[in-house]
């Protein structure tokens, strides 16, 4: 295995160790703010592994904020019964980088658990689709692939871009902002191809599903090798 690869699957499985926790816990409850629930992840990161630093900002969101992107700021909610969140984090171990993004329902709201079913669903339909067109696949046509997808499940999409390189620390400054960095409308250059040093390209694939009529969105992102 590619010694990139094993290393960025590692960080990734003890950051599944953090959501873990998570759970197990029960940090995620009615009447905290999101900033509270963030900062108890944050808290309980270093506590159990040891995280202090991470590649980009923490997210919690929930509500109505559910439906905003990863660039937006939105107001600080306070997380309600029967509510539906997303944590979107990206710890550092040993300066590899990890990028988790998942989605929880508080309650039994069947339609905000068939969302959070059906972005997993998409997820992994979409990580199908790139295994077997990989050798061809450019960023464009997978974002086009991905909008047929949410369509397809009966929702809407939330973002311009589905995904992002993922590297060693810091990947984010050294790659940049430009489009062929994203699995992005503008990125027509094949996902399988290597950087400009030679070296094998890894990402990130992440759906963000949304109803803008319920003020309601499902996130999930993780490694896509």
């Amino acid at each position: 295995m590619n010694s990139t690869l094993k290393n960025l699957r590692e960080a990734e499985r003890k950051a599944e160790l953090l959501f873990r926790a998570i759970e197990e816990r029960k940090l995620i409850a009615a009447g905290k703010t999101e900033l509270q629930l963030k900062r108890e992840v944050f808290a309980l990161a270093e506590e159990l592994l040891g995280i202090k630093k991470f590649w980009h900002k923490r997210i919690v969101r929930s509500g109505k904020n559910t439906l905003h992107p990863y660039r937006e700021n939105p107001p600080n909610l306070t997380i309600e019964d029967d509510d539906l969140l997303f944590f979107d984090f990206g710890p550092i171990f040993e300066e590899w980088e990890a990028d988790l993004g998942k989605t929880y329902v508080i309650g039994n709201d069947p339609y905000k658990h068939k969302l959070k079913r059906d972005v997993e669903l998409a997820w992994h339909e979409g990580k199908a689709y790139y295994e077997k067109h990989k050798g061809e696949l450019t960023g464009a046509e997978f974002y086009q692939f991905t909008l047929a997808l949410a369509e397809k499940y009966g929702w809407g999409y939330g973002n311009i871009h589905c995904g992002h390189l993922i590297g060693k620390f810091p990947h984010e400054k050294i790659a940049g902002d430009e489009e062929i960095n994203y699995i992005h409308p503008g990125n027509h250059k094949k996902m399988c191809e290597p950087d400009e040093k030679g070296n094998e390209r890894f990402w990130i694939y992440e759906i963000h599903l949304i109803d803008r009529q319920r003020e309601i969105g499902g996130f999930f992102e993780q490694l896509l090798s």
